[in-house]
C-alpha cells in the first residue's frame, strides 16, 4: 500500500505534459468516437434541411468539412447525404446570384459567402458563374480595408471575428476567383497578409484563423512557427483550450486549435500536446456522439429542433462536434479499419 501511494505521489508531481504523453489514446477508442459523431452529424444535417432552405455554417459548412476529413482518413460516410449537403449549399448561392452580381450578397454577408465557398471547395464543386459571382463579391467587399469584417449580427465564436471573416475570404478567393480577377485578388491578399501579421488577435478564434490564413499565404516559416507555439502554450491542464481566457476548456476551441495546428504542420499526432488534446475530447464526448458547448450568441431566428441535442446550444455544439471529429480523425496515423458488419 505504501508503495502504491509513493508511486501515485511521483506521478502527480510530474509535469502535466509528461503524464499526458505517457500513453497515446487508443486507436479503437478514437475510431468508435468518430463513428458515433459521424452518424449524429449526418442525421442532424438531414433534419436541418427539412426545416430550413437557407445555408448555415454549423449545419452545412462544418459538417461537409468534417465528413470530407473523416472520409480521407478511411471512415465510411453516407455519400448521398454528403452530396445533398453540397447541393443545398450551391442552391442557396444560386438563389442569391443576382444579389452577388449587384455587390449586395445574402444574409450573413461575407461570412455566408465565405463559408459557402469553403464548403463547395471541400467537396470539389466545379467552378461556375455562381461561384465566380460570389468570389467577385468577396474580392470587392470593403476594398479599401486590408481585412474582411464580419456582419453586424455578432454571433461568436463562428461569426464575429475579423480573423475568421478574413480567413474565409482568403480561402474562397484562392479556390474560386476567376482568372480575370487574379491581379486584383493578389493585391487584396497582400494587404490581408500584412494586416494579419500585425493585428492584435484577442481570443482563441482570432488566433486560430490568423494561423489558418497565414498558412495559406506566402509567409516566412518562422512567423508561422511563432504563432503556432503561442497557441500550444495556451493548452490548459485538462488538455483542452478555451474560447476566452476567463472560460473553461471546451470542445469548440480545442477542436479548432488541433485541426488548424495539424493542417499547418506544426503539431503531429505523436506530439504530447496533440495526445493530451485528443484525450480531452475523448473524455468529454457525450454518449450520443456530441460535445456540448454553451452558446455565447443571441438567437436571431425562431427556435426549432435540428435533430441535434442540447436545445438552445445545439448550433454551437454541432460546430464543436464537427471540429472535434476532424481532430480525432486526424489523430489516426493510419487509415481507420473498415467498420465491422452488424450482427443480424
Amino acid at each position: 500500500m505504501r508503495l502504491i501511494l509513493l508511486w501515485m505521489t511521483v506521478l502527480s508531481s510530474l509535469p502535466v505534459s509528461l503524464r499526458a504523453a505517457d500513453l497515446a489514446p487508443d486507436g479503437d477508442r478514437i475510431d468508435a468516437a468518430v463513428r458515433k459523431s459521424i452518424a449524429l452529424i449526418e442525421h442532424s444535417g438531414r433534419v436541418y434541411r427539412q426545416e430550413r432552405q437557407c445555408f448555415s455554417c454549423h449545419h452545412q459548412a462544418l459538417p461537409v468539412l468534417a465528413l470530407t476529413e473523416v472520409k480521407s482518413r478511411g471512415f465510411t460516410i453516407d455519400e448521398d447525404e454528403y452530396h445533398r449537403q453540397l447541393e443545398h449549399t450551391a442552391k442557396h448561392l444560386k438563389r442569391g446570384y443576382k444579389s452577388y452580381v449587384a455587390g449586395k450578397g445574402q444574409g450573413g454577408r461575407g461570412d455566408t459567402a465565405g463559408y459557402a465557398l469553403w464548403t463547395l471547395a471541400a467537396g470539389n464543386w466545379p467552378a461556375d458563374e455562381v461561384t465566380a459571382a460570389v468570389a467577385a463579391y468577396l474580392a470587392g467587399k470593403e476594398p479599401n480595408l486590408p481585412q474582411w469584417n464580419p456582419p453586424s449580427t455578432n454571433r461568436p465564436p463562428t461569426a464575429g471575428s475579423q480573423f475568421t471573416s478574413t480567413a474565409l475570404a482568403i480561402y474562397s478567393l484562392q479556390a474560386y476567383a476567376a482568372e480575370e480577377q487574379s491581379a486584383a485578388v493578389e493585391t487584396r491578399l497582400d494587404k490581408a497578409r500584412d494586416w494579419l501579421l500585425t493585428a492584435n488577435a484577442e481570443n482563441t478564434e482570432d488566433q486560430v484563423f490568423r494561423l489558418h490564413s497565414l498558412s495559406q499565404l506566402d509567409v516566412d516559416a518562422d512567423q508561422i512557427d511563432k504563432l503556432a507555439q503561442n497557441l500550444i502554450r495556451q493548452q490548459r491542464d485538462d488538455g483542452g483550450w478555451a474560447q476566452l481566457r476567463e472560460q473553461n476548456s471546451d470542445a469548440y476551441a480545442t477542436g479548432t486549435v488541433l485541426v488548424t495546428l495539424g493542417q499547418s504542420g506544426r503539431l503531429r499526432p505523436s506530439d504530447p500536446a496533440w495526445q493530451r488534446g485528443i484525450r480531452y475530447l475523448l473524455e468529454t464526448q457525450q454518449d450520443d456522439g456530441s460535445w456540448h458547448v454553451v452558446t455565447r450568441a443571441a438567437p436571431i431566428q425562431k427556435y426549432f429542433e435540428s435533430g441535434f441535442p442540447h436545445g438552445k446550444d445545439q448550433f454551437i455544439s454541432m460546430a464543436a462536434t464537427c471540429w472535434s471529429t476532424m481532430a480525432l480523425a486526424m489523430a489516426r496515423d493510419s487509415p481507420a479499419p473498415e467498420e465491422p458488419p452488424q450482427a443480424n
